[in-house]
């Protein structure tokens, strides 16, 4: 799904004419050809606020390099299918740097690939298969199931096959500086050389362990002490080094690839926290005991999902991938969903919280569906009268508060519900505007001197084309922000509201023609007045997430969350 990044705040921000009230004589500029461009807020973003997990409180974010943004996230290790946990760091830190360049920031943005690792080697021979053919595979499957999220490609994307060169470098400098020593062919960090070690997590070195991916070695110094290089063991991929054939450890491959393309000192380092011990707290002591100066000015780290209140987890095998999520939910649906939950905050899985956020994406898109379609009939009307004051002032605020929300460290929870207001001024609008067609077209047909009588009478609060301005002004808002936020369909809305319907009807359990039996039903029931049966036949469609709508021009559906 390819998607264009939203335009920079500065050239978003532009001005427009507000209406003194609903009848305000037209500006007399040319009319163009169909309603004026529709605005967008014009307040100014505040300044970016970002917690720093190094210093535990929330900073203003000042890049090292003015205008630009170097960001660096840890990513997948590619053996199987990524799971939601993944999904909710990478949508997270695609939202930050969507809204960085926004911002007008040049970001460049670097994700890596751990593609030699145990997991990785025992999967490969499991299957039979080599490890990059694995590694490769699924890198392969991650990039395409980030795609279907929306998540907007970094600039880098790098492997750590392909930078053992830099990694060997990286090592030299460690041991050269007395902070790494050689056992047997393999290299361990002297975490007893290094007094700064541990001041990311704030752990205590006695509570310490040797780290998740690493069984304790008798040969260490300290067991806290970390594999920088590991020696080759028969039939593993090895490389040649100073030490030895062998290859990296898990830790040391982040702090090579990191400096080799931002440079030792770099704006932003993100990943899950799961990984502020030990990745992240190994990898800066790395990092500064190779170079002193070596230095990230902001550490993010971003909430997991739960589920029953543990940690979504391979390793305990409690987790669904995004794939299983994708087939019976929208890839937008589940990208609202995880943006639901401020990105430092763990969310907590389940089947009714995906039922809302599918819900609560195809009210937007439907609404914004009606929108297009009523503003599209004008398109030929020469409409230039300015947007209503009320919706001025509604979509003024709206952008206020989105930026105020989203320069506070992405409080996505706040800017998603700020859209119902904008919505329900859509729908209202859309309602007004029907209802006062009506009464124009019934006035104009009871009229006999329809002129001298048109002057006589008293003029609507609003005419027509207030409404269809004021529903271009609410819909390009909308629009605008949520291109911020990724959430903007790559396809018509008119197809994606189909495939919200197509997999409503598969967690149903129902197809089209099985649905349309039982809304027949449901009508020949009403016609012989057996209300009960038909009452009963809505219960049990809404019970699997499907409502009935009974509309003068027939009974219509709709996906909902599950009665």
């Amino acid at each position: 799904m390819a998607e264009n990044t939203p335009e920079p705040a500065a050239t978003l921000l532009s001005s427009l004419t507000v209406a003194e009230d609903a009848t305000a004589t037209p500006a007399a500029t040319a009319p163009p050809s169909a309603p004026t461009t529709a605005m967008v807020g014009t307040a100014s973003p505040p300044p970016l606020q970002l917690f720093n997990s190094m210093t535990k409180k929330k900073e203003p974010f000042v890049p090292r390099v003015e205008g630009k943004v170097g960001m660096y996230v840890c990513g997948v290790t590619p053996y199987d299918f990524s799971h939601v946990g993944h999904a909710r760091a990478y949508v997270a830190f695609d939202v930050l740097y969507r809204y960085l360049k926004f911002l007008g920031y040049e970001v460049e943005y670097v994700r890596n690939f751990t593609d030699i690792d145990d997991k990785i080697i025992k999967r490969a021979n499991q299957n039979g298969e080599t490890v990059t053919d694995l590694s490769s595979r699924f890198i392969a499957e991650f990039l395409a199931d980030v795609t279907e999220l929306q998540c907007l490609p970094p600039t880098h994307e790098p492997r750590v096959t392909e930078h053992i060169d830099n990694i060997i470098d990286l090592i030299k400098e460690i041991i050269k500086n007395d902070k790494a020593y050689v056992v047997d062919g393999d290299v361990y960090f002297s975490v007893d050389n290094f007094p700064e070690y541990l001041s990311l997590s704030g752990r205590i070195l006695d509570h310490n362990r040797a780290g998740s991916r690493v069984a304790v070695d008798t040969r260490k110094r300290n067991p806290a002490d970390f594999a920088l290089w590991k020696a080759a063991k028969e039939g593993e991929p090895s490389w040649e080094s100073p030490w030895g054939d062998g290859r990296p450890g898990w830790h040391i491959e982040c702090s090579a690839m990191s400096a080799h393309y931002l440079g030792h000192v770099f704006d932003i380092h993100g990943g899950g926290k799961d990984l502020i011990f030990p990745h992240h707290e190994n990898e800066l002591a790395q990092s500064r005991a190779a170079y002193p100066e070596s230095e990230v000015k902001c550490w993010m780290h971003n909430g997991f999902i739960n589920i029953d209140d543990q940690k979504m987890s391979k390793s305990v095998n409690n987790f669904f991938t995004i794939r299983d999520i994708i087939t019976l939910y929208h890839p937008l649906a589940l990208r609202f969903f995880l943006m639901r939950t401020h990105y430092k905050s763990d969310a907590n899985h389940s089947d009714k919280a995906l039922e809302i956020a599918s819900d609560r994406v195809y009210y937007i898109y439907q609404t914004l569906y009606d929108c297009d379609e009523v503003v599209s009939l004008h398109h030929e009307e020469n409409i230039s009268v300015p947007v209503p004051a009320e919706e001025h002032k509604l979509i003024d605020d709206h952008n206020k508060a989105f930026l105020e929300s989203m320069s506070d460290d992405l409080r996505t929870t706040d800017v998603l519900d700020g859209f119902m207001e904008l919505l329900k001024a859509i729908n209202g609008n859309l309602n007004d505007l029907k209802k006062l067609q009506q009464k124009l077209e019934q006035q104009k047909k009871k009229q006999q001197q329809q002129k001298k009588q048109q002057q006589k009478q008293q003029r609507p609060q609003k005419q027509p084309e207030n409404h269809i301005q004021a529903l271009n002004a609410l819909g390009a808002e909308i629009k605008h922000k949520l291109s911020i936020l990724g959430l903007i369909p790559p396809s018509p809305l008119a197809e994606v509201l189909k495939q919200l319907k197509d997999k409503a009807l598969k967690r149903a359990g129902l197809t089209e023609e099985s649905l349309s039996e039982q809304i027949e039903k449901r009508i020949a029931a009403r016609n012989n007045k057996q209300f009960d049966v038909s009452d009963q036949i809505r219960k049990e469609l809404a019970g699997k997430g499907i409502a009935l709508m009974d509309e003068p021009t027939g009974t219509v559906w709709r996906p909902c969350e599950r009665e």
